[in-house]
């Protein structure tokens, strides 16, 4: 994508009305990210219809949480959310849920303007990430997160995800 191509990026809230096409992004998003950590039959499983539907919970749960989306010439290409810890050890009080932006629009930036947009520049917070996951490691070391120690193993679509948990 060209600078010239990227001025008609819009990061806005997300609206009930996206939760269609929002559920497409998020399918494909978890088969370009988790390709070599969950089975292929497991992937097939994730369905945008289903993903939608969690959408449409998502999109209306308050003012504590920040759901965005990302367009790019009227289309959403990336998402992220934010909103209270869930755990009952949390380092933090705000939690980043989720960040994901199809394959096709890393490296232009509208990643970092997606966190932005959820999280406020020196907000404490914290996630939970793939361990393998390195581009994302990466991208929250450069937002200021480091690696506390904690790790997880989450249930992902009937398999086991390892995560590590970043703080800031």
């Amino acid at each position: 994508m060209t600078a010239e191509a990227r001025t008609d990026i819009v990061v806005r809230p997300v609206r009930d009305v996206d939760a269609e096409a929002l559920g497409r992004v998020h399918a494909t998003c978890w088969h370009e990210t988790y390709d070599h950590l969950i089975s292929k039959a497991a992937l097939e499983a994730v369905s945008p219809r289903r993903m939608a539907e969690l959408w449409t919970h998502w999109a209306a749960q308050g003012e504590d949480y920040r759901m965005h989306a990302a367009l790019v010439d009227g289309e959403i290409v990336g998402f992220v959310g934010s909103g209270p810890a869930r755990d009952d050890d949390a380092p933090r009080e705000r939690e980043l849920y989720f960040i994901y932006l199809l394959d096709a629009y890393h490296g232009t930036g509208i990643g970092q303007q997606l966190f932005d947009a959820a999280i406020d520049g020196g907000e404490g917070v914290y996630l939970w990430v793939a361990d393998d996951n390195p581009r994302a490691h990466r991208f929250y070391t450069r937002n200021g997160f480091a690696l506390d120690g904690a790790s997880q193993v989450q249930p992902f679509l009937g398999e086991e995800l390892t995560e590590v948990r970043f703080v800031r």
